[in-house]
């Protein structure tokens, strides 16, 4: 341990000495830090060119950008044998970077995890990937070995408990002792970036580990799977009522729209809600003044491309407002009508008939809420992963800072869930008001964390929590751009305001737009 210290304080007075850095690498392989956290192997990495790195070396992606050379450490926490003579444990990978600029990011996961990703931290993380800035970058498994939707591991009580919230907080100090280790100092400041189950990772950072990190960035949050998925079941089980049968009898939701009808309804959505904003563009940012309504779609005579029927109509309007109890009472929000919920490619919007990314049980033809909600309801464990508590008073009193974005055209989890926990966050932690330590970006036409034919979904909430952490600078707006609309950027403004183009200039250019309430 003490030579390893040693060495890590060579590194820091010979940052060039690369023979030194490949033996401290190497070396790491050895140390044994404690009884319950294993080292498998360190390898440097060399600096790599544009497109070269790989991803995964079961995946075909590579990182577009140039990336410098690292130590790479591979590790285990409490490694056991488990359920069925399963293995367990906390896989993770830790990135070393030779230029360090004094920072760590955990990166989150994604799906249910099972498996270590490349540690880079690209998400919402602009053109350069926190590691290619030269952050020390940590990733994990979250403590079982599996494809990104295997939920098997859930039959193990540790494993549960790894996933919901036990790993993320031993991986982040296994991290930090690491990091201290190598460079001869702790990490200046730490923050925490991911999206979907890595954005609920992100909230349950701020909510039971609120003295870990500096900054945390939190995108299209999983925060309650048991009553989003509920929302998605209902919104199949309406869509199936109206579906035409397939070959076997069945219903087919994907049907219950065609392709022209999609187009009309965006169409028409476009045509009620994209001016709000002061500018007819394809994109809807004033989305709180929207007020489309299926109803006005319906035909006076025959069905033909222009109208719905009233069946349609009906459909879209019931299913997009969210299940609800008999009293009217909402047990998980609908979704917002928005430009992308008509997408085809990638994860499909939900005209193209909702998609639960894990199987629920539920039967769909004979779907009741108010059972479905209880089933939800009595399932306590699944509360233990659930990131709703709103207190965070511990976390914005040492000086954090929370950023949240959300797709609104998110077809899994909805963007208006997320605003209902940043509202009742900021009125349940006391001291400060909230936008001085937390804000929330809306992001027009984005699907799930990223993708749309609507959307700027191109930005970079990494450099505005770092410079609302370090300089004090608060991030009033954050610059969007993206491959829908080549050559345009627009500001993503905190919530509650919106962008709103100022009638004059540019209006491809974020400049020439106002946040605005």
């Amino acid at each position: 341990m003490k030579n390893i210290t040693f060495c890590g304080v060579l590194l820091l007075a010979a940052p060039g000495a690369f023979a030194q850095q490949d033996r401290f690498c190497a070396q790491l392989s050895t140390v044994k830090m404690t009884a319950s956290i294993q080292i498998s192997k360190s390898d440097r990495v060399p600096a790599s060119a544009p497109g070269t790195l790989r991803i995964s070396p079961n995946f075909p992606g590579t990182v577009a950008v140039a990336v410098p050379a690292f130590c790479r450490v591979d590790g285990v926490i409490d490694p056991r044998t488990g359920v069925d003579g399963k293995q367990y444990g906390i896989g993770f990978a830790l990135a070393l970077p030779d230029q360090w600029n004094g920072r760590f990011l955990f990166q989150g996961g994604g799906g249910l995890n099972g498996n270590v990703a490349l540690p880079l931290g690209s998400q919402a993380a602009g053109d350069s990937p926190a590691l290619a800035r030269g952050f020390a970058v940590v990733t994990t498994d979250s403590g079982h070995k599996g494809a990104v939707f295997d939920g098997s591991f859930f039959r193990d009580q540790q494993a549960s408990l790894d996933f919901y919230y036990v790993a993320i907080g031993r991986v982040a100090q296994a991290a930090k002792d690491l990091i201290a280790l190598y460079y001869g100092r702790p990490a200046d400041h730490s923050y925490f970036d991911g999206c979907s189950t890595g954005g609920r990772e992100a909230m349950i950072m701020s909510q039971r580990y609120p003295a870990y990190f500096d900054g945390i960035v939190s995108g299209d949050p999983a925060i309650r799977t048991g009553h989003s998925n509920l929302g998605l079941g209902y919104m199949t089980s309406v869509f199936d009522q109206a579906a035409p049968l397939d070959a076997s009898g069945k219903p087919d939701p994907k049907k219950v729209f065609s392709p022209s009808d999609r187009k009309l309804i965006v169409d028409s959505l476009l045509q009620v809600c994209d001016a709000k904003d002061g500018l007819q563009d394809g994109m809807i940012f004033n989305s709180r003044a929207c007020d489309f309504d299926p109803e006005k779609l319906v035909c006076s005579g025959a069905k033909n491309d222009s109208c719905l029927t009233q069946k349609q109509a009906d459909t879209l309007q019931k299913a997009f407002a969210g299940p609800k109890t008999e009293r009217g009472d909402a047990i998980y929000p609908g979704f917002p009508f928005d430009a992308g919920i008509a997408d085809v490619g990638g994860l499909p919007g939900l005209l193209s008939g909702p998609v639960i990314p894990v199987a629920t049980g539920a039967d769909f033809s004979r779907f009741d809420v108010e059972r479905e909600a209880a089933r939800v309801e009595a399932n306590r464990t699944a509360e233990l992963g659930d990131s709703t508590w709103t207190n965070l008073s511990t976390f914005a009193g040492h000086g954090g800072k929370l950023l949240f974005y959300h797709g609104l055209s998110d077809p899994w989890f909805s963007p208006l869930d997320t605003l209902g926990y940043y509202e009742k966050m900021a009125k349940d932690t006391g001291g400060a008001p909230v936008e001085s330590w937390s804000r929330l970006y809306l992001v027009p036409g984005m699907g799930h964390c990223q993708g749309g034919s609507a959307t700027l979904d191109h930005f970079d909430m990494l450099s505005a929590v770092v410079d609302w952490v370090e300089k004090g600078v608060a991030p009033d707006r954050v610059v969007a751009t993206g491959r829908a609309f080549p050559g345009r950027s627009r500001p993503l403004c905190p919530y509650p305001q919106h962008a709103q183009y100022n009638a004059s200039g540019d209006p491809n250019d974020a400049a020439n737009f106002t946040c605005r309430e």
